[in-house]
């Protein structure tokens, strides 16, 4: 059988620190309490002239450089993000023109989970035989969509990308995925305005529609019920349980939300790798840019058992178990 592995893997933050000393000059919060209920510190900013694909290309090109490999060599791109550049074309079509990438390339929308999904089309596709070598992206720049009079919302979001690439191999690298969504909670967490639902208009943008509106309490209740149990079957569908997890590598929400999925699991909170204090959360960039933070850190070695969970607007979930293979960097 052939399975599909991890080769290259990259990631890219823009330069532009926004502290939470930033945002008390901005709205009313302070330092002390977005870090005691998100365990945020600081987050990224895009350039004014950075869109997603920016971001996106310059993970990938990362990615590829790591894999030994040239846009040349890719049969598809699949990128994540809940930000795309334009509604059309894709932000995987523009980010291939910018790598010099020629391939079929798609957009995976499932919100913070969407690159557990983009990665679960990239498996698929390998597995079947269909691709060789697959570009998985995770890319936004969700501050473009955010309220910054909104306390409850704008101290939480970053902008950032990460990238890999999936190969076809002997191998085993991508385990079990387990994927699901409920969409009679979509209103959670939406972006209400601006689509084909609510067009854009001066009504949608005085009532402040085209930005992110989120119910906080019901995302943590969400999260913590529905995550623990997506990993268990994520483990089974691999073979393995709990204690065979190396790493648990979760979408970068909430500090609070991470340790009670750890403590739900039976997991030390140590297993469970945090990157959240300096990028706050980046939605469908957030798991590779953990992920890559993880492997330059030099803490994964060929055989690790990593999992990675997503969680977000939809409402989605993923999971994904991996068997490393790379060396260290």
């Amino acid at each position: 059988m052939t399975h599909a592995r991890i080769t290259g893997i990259g990631s890219y933050l823009p330069e532009t620190v926004l502290t939470n000393q930033d945002l008390e000059t901005m709205v009313e919060t302070t330092d002390e309490w977005i870090v005691t209920r998100t365990g945020i510190r600081e987050r990224r900013l895009a350039h004014p002239a950075e869109a997603t694909s920016d971001l996106g290309a310059e993970a990938a090109r990362r990615a590829l450089a790591d894999a030994s490999l040239s846009p040349a060599d890719l049969d598809l791109i699949v990128v994540g993000t809940s930000s795309p550049d334009k509604i059309f074309p894709s932000t995987a079509c523009l980010l291939a023109a910018k790598i010099g990438a020629s391939c079929p390339a798609l957009d995976a929308m499932a919100a913070c989970t969407s690159f557990v999904y983009a990665l679960h089309t990239a498996t698929t596709a390998i597995e079947s035989g269909r691709a060789k070598r697959v570009l998985v992206v995770g890319a936004d720049a969700l501050t473009r969509h955010v309220d910054f009079t909104d306390r409850a919302t704008c101290v939480l979001f970053g902008d950032g990308a990460g990238a890999v690439v999936v190969e076809a191999g002997d191998e085993p690298g991508v385990l079990g995925i387990d994927l699901g969504a409920d969409g009679t909670r979509a209103d959670v967490l939406e972006i209400p305005g601006c689509g084909s639902a609510m067009p854009a208009s001066e009504e949608v943008v005085a009532s402040r529609l085209q930005f992110i509106k989120m119910d906080g309490q019901e995302v943590f209740k969400f999260a913590v019920r529905v995550i623990p149990g997506s990993v268990r079957r994520a483990l089974a569908l691999s073979g393995l349980s709990i204690g065979d997890l190396d790493w648990l590598v979760p979408h970068q929400a909430n500090q609070r939300i991470l340790d009670t999925i750890a403590d739900r699991l039976g997991l030390a909170h140590d297993r469970v790798f945090s990157n959240i204090a300096k990028t706050g959360n980046t939605s469908a960039a957030s798991i590779p840019l953990a992920l890559d933070a993880l492997y330059t850190g030099r803490n994964l070695r060929p055989g690790s058992i990593v999992g990675l969970v997503g969680f977000g607007a939809g409402l989605t979930w993923g999971s994904a178990l991996l068997r490393w293979t790379k060396e260290a960097r």
